[in-house]
């Protein structure tokens, strides 16, 4: 079973997720932010399947040092894609999508095992 695996390569969050995937066995494409910017379709589909708060890393130092005005554009989707696309470290990591379609945020183990049964 192949997934889709976006983030950042060099993120601790990632290196968890990938060795996950590893020790499990699962065949994963993994797409780099910092090479390859998301696109807003990539964006727009991942907002098919989760709300865009969830999508939102808001604890990182990229979310922080933004100014209130530009945090509070983030609840309009369309701005809010725009900003994600050239801070895509504001983006929660990873996002993981699997061959069913399914999508899941974040490094959650248990989430992540219950897709790939």
């Amino acid at each position: 079973m192949a997934v889709k695996v976006y983030g950042i390569k060099n993120c601790n969050t990632m290196k968890k997720a990938f060795d996950f995937l590893q020790e499990k066995g699962v065949d994963y494409e993994f797409f780099d932010y910092k090479k390859q910017k998301p696109t807003k379709e990539l964006l727009e589909s991942f907002l098919t399947k989760t709300d865009l708060d969830s999508l939102i890393n808001r604890k990182g130092m990229t979310f922080r040092k933004l100014d209130d005005q530009t945090k509070e554009s983030l609840n309009d989707a369309s701005k809010a894609i725009d900003l994600l696309i050239d801070h895509s470290s504001m983006i929660k990591r990873p996002v993981i999508v699997y061959p069913n379609g399914a999508l899941t945020l974040g490094f959650d183990p248990e989430a992540i095992s219950e897709q790939l049964a």
